[in-house]
């Protein structure tokens, strides 16, 4: 069984992506984890604001978010997969989970929704290439 690893932000090219995954499920025996990472937050300020369960609340609340155009593709065409929201730097954490989950393939989009959402990037992108041994397929 193949395990590919699909970090996605809610973009377009997260949705191409989305659609690559989705043929290379359909064509073999493939388990699919697909994830949402959001840096963060460090600021004091907000951390004398809101509490640690509040703050989680708010990753899984816009985790969620992030993640459903991704999901609604994914159950439309009948494709199985695990999802999750995850906190930490961002390429760390892809590099780091596709490692925890034995990945063979990362398939992502060279560009998401930008650093004011704190999701993929071209930089983060690039970042997860060099941090990975294997394969990342990159979807315009």
């Amino acid at each position: 069984m193949r395990t590919i690893l699909l970090p996605v932000d809610g973009s377009e090219n997260s949705s191409r992506a989305v659609q690559r995954a989705i043929k290379l499920c359909k064509e073999g025996d493939v388990k699919l984890h697909v994830v949402t990472v959001f840096p963060p937050i460090v600021s004091g300020n907000v951390k004398s604001f809101f509490s640690a369960e509040e703050l989680q609340s708010y990753y899984r609340e816009e985790g969620e978010k992030a993640l459903s155009p991704a999901k609604a593709l994914l159950d439309t065409a009948g494709v199985s997969y695990e999802s999750e929201v995850l906190v930490g730097p961002i390429a760390q954490t892809i590099a780091d989970y596709a490692n925890k989950k034995q990945a063979d393939t990362i398939i992502m989009g060279t560009r998401g929704l930008g650093t004011v959402t704190g999701m993929l990037l071209g930089s983060v992108t690039t970042k997860v290439l060099s941090l990975v041994d294997i394969p990342v397929l990159l979807v315009k």
